[in-house]
């Protein structure tokens, strides 16, 4: 079966042409075709009210909003330049950054910050945590990377993230407060299943990973050891090549405050690499539900140290 790839630009503005295209887009995925009103209780179709962003029952006449509740419910941008961003997001490897969407979408820089950050915290909302390996399952890879640069004094400013990778699977990154074990331990052993055949550097953080359920194997990188067998750690480390290429090629600086919304944002693209034809549905689907409460970059993964 052939790889489906990522829409075009073609094919995205195929789809959606402009705002009525999305809108209805919007009434379709959170709605259906067909739901039972709330007001009269039957099952309706709903029809579009002319000039009027809102659809009636076609029964009773009773309207939804399908942006009530959503992201976009106050926002002034159109729909369209919304959609418009998330492809954007989706199609890129190396991100998107808001002085882009500024020039893209003709917005102001704020506006387009705000849409960049929002976009990248409901990217890595909607990427799982669920535990990697397990006995019999593929190898799980896990390597730390320090992200940043030094401060003005000159002082060491890096942050420390730590990274899990199932070969042919998904990966987890969290920002950690140091590189020590007892921040990397509990990380790992809360997000790997027990029995699950762990590769890794000789870092001491990784010490002794065999007295807490996991067979443990290590390359020793100051030896300019990289692969020994089937031992290494070269898809993390793979991980690490991207993101740090877009943190020096795309963004230039990345706060430690919104530094998890990153990784979140390049999570989900790699989790759905052999997918990439579902990237953008999933994400506009993600932005149809009703919103219980503005996603924060604290919600963003964070060591359970």
């Amino acid at each position: 079966m052939p790889k489906q790839k990522l829409p075009t630009f073609k094919d995205f503005l195929e789809e959606f042409p402009d705002d009525d295209a999305c809108l209805e887009h919007l009434m379709r995925t959170r709605y259906g075709d067909r739901h039972e009103c709330q007001h009269c209780g039957k099952s309706a179709h709903y029809y579009r009210i002319k000039k009027r962003q809102q659809y009636a029952c076609e029964h009773c006449g009773f309207q939804v909003a399908p942006k009530a509740g959503t992201p976009f419910e106050k926002s002034r941008t159109s729909l369209h330049s919304w959609f418009f961003a998330m492809f954007l997001f989706c199609a890129s490897r190396n991100g998107v950054a808001a002085k882009e969407l500024e020039r893209q979408l003709g917005v102001t820089y704020k506006t387009a910050w705000r849409m960049a950050r929002l976009i990248r915290e409901y990217m890595g909302q909607i990427d799982g945590s669920d535990p990697l390996g397990g006995k019999g399952a593929p190898v799980v890879e896990a390597d730390k990377a320090f992200i940043g640069g030094k401060d003005k004094q000159g002082k060491d400013d890096k942050s420390v993230v730590l990274g899990l990778a199932e070969r042919d699977g998904n990966l987890m990154t969290w920002v950690i407060p140091h590189r020590g074990r007892k921040a990397v331990r509990p990380v790992i052993q809360h997000f790997v299943k027990p029995g699950a055949h762990i590769h890794t550097d000789e870092a001491k953080a990784f010490y002794n990973l065999d007295d807490f359920g996991f067979r443990h194997s290590t390359v020793n990188h100051a030896k300019k050891e990289y692969v020994r067998g089937e031992t290494h750690t070269n898809t993390i480390e793979g991980f690490w090549n991207i993101f740090k290429g877009a943190y020096r090629g795309t963004y230039v600086h990345m706060s430690p405050k919104y530094l998890p919304v990153y990784l979140g944002e390049f999570e989900y693209r790699w989790n759905l690499r052999k997918q990439p034809h579902l990237m953008l549905p999933i994400l506009l689907q993600a932005f149809s539900r009703p919103v219980r409460r503005e996603p924060s970059s604290s919600k963003a993964r964070q060591s359970v140290a």
